[in-house]
This record gives C-alpha cells, structure tokens and sequence, in this order.
C-alpha cells in the first residue's frame, strides 16, 4: 500500500517531493511521522505546559476500535530541559504512539530511544522489525532543535 511521502524538518510535517518528484512513500516513514508528530490528546493526569490546553484529534472522541488514539503525547515535553527523565518520557510517549503497528502486525517489535546529541537538541531513533524480520530506521532531531527544549 502506498502513501503520500512526507518529511518532517523545523517542526513541521510536509510532502516529500524528493528529487525526483515522486510523492509516494511504500515505506513506514509517513506512518512513523503521523503518528510521532501529530498531538495525541493528554491524559487526565499529564501535567499540561501551558495549563489548559488537552489538544489531540477529535475524531478520538469516536474511534472505530475502543481506546484507538493518533499521534503522541511527545508535544507535552516540548518546553522540558535536558534530562534523563524527559528522556525517558520521551521514549514511552513515542512506543506508546507505534504501539498500533504491533497491534495490527505492522511490526513484530518497535523500539525508541532518546538522547541529547547536543546543548538544546533531543532526538528520537526509532527502530521497527517487520514481520519478515527487516529492520528499518528512522531518526528524528530537528524537532527539539534550540527553541524547543533550552
């Protein structure tokens, strides 16, 4: 199954026209980018950043399955300093956004890894193993890039 290619640069989400104007993507990578960087909706125990906006899809109001919710809550340590356990959450709001591939035999294993490359950058290494056992990798760092996590 194809999908519109997208890219993700400077916090934001665009078609990937690459260079030779292609815009399809039969890869995982336009999955792995909606569901990293669009806003899940808070839970009722997040501690909001600006106090008062939950954000999220309001089509997660009806699922088709009960619970089934896009994107993730990565938006929630937008403003966090560089710390081990911004880290951490990090890497569980991002698992938790992959989660459905596993659930719908996408991949057979997902892991997400977090670190500080550098003063004021955070990045995220996604791995997926599909269910032949091919492994693809995705990275993201551009989205913590200075303004984003001082």
């Amino acid at each position: 199954m194809s999908d519109l290619a997208l890219t993700f640069k400077n916090g934001l989400i665009d078609l990937d026209f690459g260079d030779d104007m292609n815009l399809v993507d039969d890869g995982l990578r336009t999955a792995v980018i909606l569901s990293l960087f669009c806003d899940r909706r808070a839970d009722d125990t997040d501690i909001l950043p600006d106090g008062e906006d939950r954000r999220g899809w309001w089509g997660d109001i009806y699922p088709s399955v009960d619970g089934d919710r896009i994107g993730s809550r990565l938006w929630l340590n937008d403003r966090a300093k560089q710390l081990a356990s911004v880290l951490r959450r990090d890497e569980k709001f991002g698992k938790e956004a992959l989660a459905w591939m596993i659930e719908d035999g996408v991949a057979k294993d997902v892991t997400v890894t977090a670190e500080n490359p550098g003063p004021g950058i955070r990045a995220i290494h996604v791995s997926i193993t599909k269910p032949s056992g091919a492994v693809v990798e995705f990275k993201f760092n551009d989205y913590w890039e200075a303004e984003h996590a001082l």
